[in-house]
């Protein structure tokens, strides 16, 4: 029944909204920022079924974030007309060390990803790396020809969307090919709306600047918050660091393919401070999946403990856990109860061998 809920898809096609309600839904969390957003006002009103396109590198088992966050993301834009693409990017999966470097895994982690998203988003298209750059020979000359906009100092500051430090001094030349290539295929894929996490920004500032000195359409970019893990922030002299659901650590967060057990004891576990509202990931996971999918979220407890209540928006929830009405027990036990009625049908039809799990477990 969840399943069929974001699988089915039986909404209002783009002709049934208007243009307000297209930007509500590409804006709708966990969305962080459009830019811009006249742009997008702009492309509604003059293109009915506008190009969008997410690139992902198949780096291992798929969790909350990777697949289930990101995947209704993706949903909003299909509700909103726009046709999504979902680039599974394995020559990037290479050349960033992923898997291990090795090309046969990466080809059969990357049936594993194309079977997930064809679940979660049956109406997107999905489109792998090697293929695309088979197809299209004029790839590599424009490959070429954008990197020549490109000094070698750019280039390292942009090798954060990759998880590497500009300062490394050990990066080998694959790896400098990257980013010009991650911009390259969102001009191939004639794409006019680039969505990615926000820690991908930096590629889409790069595409904004160069695309026009090349006569090259400029997409507009827009970028989800990434979830969080769920553990304690890392604490820092200014701030506090929330680190994001991480494919190579299991206590990171919620892997598709724990067991509905497992997800309970993992959302047990997770760091939820009392009346804390700030980086709280449980509030998060509420707020940009449960809300995302339920009209309402039902707390079932005791009558001592003020008895069943039910909540029809995130506001409500957060306003009472931060003014105590709400325990961090109650909240970690409801948020793990919609989690397993969520994972659970997308679990018990995504196949994954143990011999591909053996071989994705040896490659971190």
């Amino acid at each position: 029944m969840v399943l069929n809920s974001f699988i089915g898809l039986h909404l209002k096609r783009w002709f049934d909204l208007d243009i307000t309600e297209k930007v509500e839904l590409v804006e709708r969390p966990p969305t962080e920022e459009v830019i811009m957003r006249d742009e997008l006002i702009e492309l509604f009103k003059t293109n009915s079924s506008p190009n969008h396109y997410i690139g992902l590198e198949i780096s291992g088992f798929l969790h909350l974030g990777s697949l289930i966050s990101t995947g209704f993301k993706i949903n909003d834009f299909v509700k909103a007309g726009v046709k999504c693409k979902i680039f599974l990017a394995d020559w990037h999966t290479l050349i960033n060390d992923k898997l291990g470097g090795n090309w046969e895994t990466i080809s059969k982690v990357s049936k594993y990803y194309q079977d997930a998203f064809k679940l979660v988003c049956p109406d997107a298209e999905i489109v792998l790396g090697s293929k695309l750059y088979e197809e299209q020979t004029e790839y590599w000359s424009e490959l070429v020809r954008f990197t020549k906009h490109m000094s070698i100092a750019r280039t390292m500051r942009t090798l954060t969307i990759m998880g590497r430090s500009e300062d490394d001094n050990k990066i080998d030349v694959a790896k400098l090919l990257y980013p010009a290539m991650q911009a390259v295929d969102i001009h191939s894929l004639d794409v006019d709306i680039a969505h990615a996490g926000m820690d991908q920004r930096k590629i889409h500032m790069l595409v904004r600047e160069i695309f026009p000195k090349m006569k090259w359409k400029v997409p507009i970019a827009v970028h989800h918050k990434l979830l969080p893990g769920l553990s304690k922030p890392r604490d820092t002299s200014n701030s506090q660091v929330l680190s994001k659901m991480s494919k190579s650590d299991p206590n990171s967060g919620v892997f598709i393919h724990n067991t509905d057990n497992e997800i309970k004891k993992k959302i047990s576990k997770t760091w939820c401070e009392e009346a804390n509202i700030e980086n709280n990931p449980l509030l998060e996971i509420a707020r940009t999946v449960i809300f995302h999918e339920f009209k309402e979220m039902n707390v079932e407890r005791p009558e001592k403990f003020g008895g069943n209540i039910s909540y029809s928006n995130f506001s409500h929830l957060e306003s009472d856990f931060a003014g105590k009405k709400l325990h961090p027990g109650d909240l970690k036990q409801t948020v793990g109860n919609y989690l397993v009625r969520i994972i659970s049908p997308i679990r018990d039809k995504l196949d994954l061998s143990e011999e591909l799990s053996d071989a994705i477990k040896k490659s971190y």
